[in-house]
């Protein structure tokens, strides 16, 4: 049997993925999440913050029931269905930095928790401020 006869086979032999299946449930677990922040945003809003502050609140707010709820088990949960709507970059970073200190506890708080969340946590911020910095100097030389 060659590669291309092997590919055929395996390609009849592997199960179908649900695709269609997968990005509704993704599109409404994501929203789902959005929403929440919508509302949250609106509820503090009423209490007299600006829409900056509030902004802010909701991003905290998102961030801690993240990590709270990944400490609970119960963002996995989420997640096997939801998918990449739990990405929602926000709330899929705070599980990612949450879950993996979670994991590196017998290791120590300082050695394991510790070292694993800059693990996580440093290519995003460093990349991020690379990003920024290379679009503010684009800004500036051609706007």
């Amino acid at each position: 049997m060659d590669a291309s006869q092997y590919k055929e086979y395996s390609d009849k032999k592997a199960p179908r993925s649900p695709i269609w299946k997968n990005c509704i449930k993704a599109f409404l677990i994501g929203g789902a999440i959005c929403l929440l922040g919508e509302v949250l945003l609106k509820i503090y809003m009423s209490f007299g913050m600006g829409a900056e502050e509030a902004g802010s609140l909701v991003s905290v707010s998102l961030i801690f029931l993240s990590m709270l709820f990944t400490g609970l088990g119960l963002y996995s949960k989420l997640a096997k269905h939801g998918g990449a709507g739990t990405l929602v970059p926000i709330t899929g970073f705070a599980n990612a930095v949450a879950s993996s200190a979670i994991e590196a506890r017998s290791e120590g708080y300082v050695m394991g928790v510790g070292a694993k969340l800059f693990t996580i946590a440093g290519p995003v911020i460093v990349y991020g401020i690379t990003a920024s910095a290379i679009a503010g100097l684009c800004y500036y030389f051609f706007l």
